[in-house]
């Protein structure tokens, strides 16, 4: 699969998101916020795959948090990137599973990932997508703190690229 790039909008992604998660789970409070910083949250990118990495995002929040936890989609911008994150009010991780867990096939729970019927492939999927597109992901949790993903992308600029 080849990437085919083209300027995508990350607030329109973001709301989609938030319209999809809302589909899956009624019940489930999912928000959105955008928090200002230099120029537009947009990148040059693959949409359907950039779609992908937020969808598996946050497919994971709504599998490994209770039914109460509130799932929030942040986007916006910050240097020269643009900033997406996805942070849930969950039970957090330990240390030792935040390390791992965009390393293919690895769970956090194996009963819990088998009863809901999760590869251990989601968030690994989502790293190799996001480092071809030039970006980076990362996590930051702790037990009982819920987790935030966060993926920065370099952000289009106005600057026109030299010919």
């Amino acid at each position: 699969h080849s990437l085919v790039f083209q300027r995508v909008d990350m607030l329109a992604l973001a709301s989609d998101a938030v319209h999809d998660a809302r589909a899956i789970d009624p019940k489930r409070t999912v928000s959105m916020e955008v928090f200002d910083g230099p120029g537009t949250p947009e990148v040059v990118g693959d949409e359907p795959r950039i779609r992908q990495v937020l969808s598996n995002l946050v497919v994971n929040a709504l599998q490994h948090t209770p039914p109460n936890a509130e799932v929030i989609i942040r986007v916006g911008t910050a240097g020269d990137d643009t900033v997406l994150e996805v942070a849930d009010k969950g039970p957090g991780m330990s240390p030792q599973d935040a390390s791992r867990v965009f390393e293919r096939f690895y769970r956090t729970d194996a009963s819990r990932a088998r009863a809901s019927g999760g590869t251990g492939l989601g968030l690994s999927i989502v790293d190799s997508l996001v480092r071809a597109h030039g970006g980076a992901v990362t996590v930051k949790t702790a037990p009982g703190e819920g987790c935030c993903f966060r993926v920065t992308l370099p952000r289009v600029t106005e600057v026109p690229a030299p010919v």
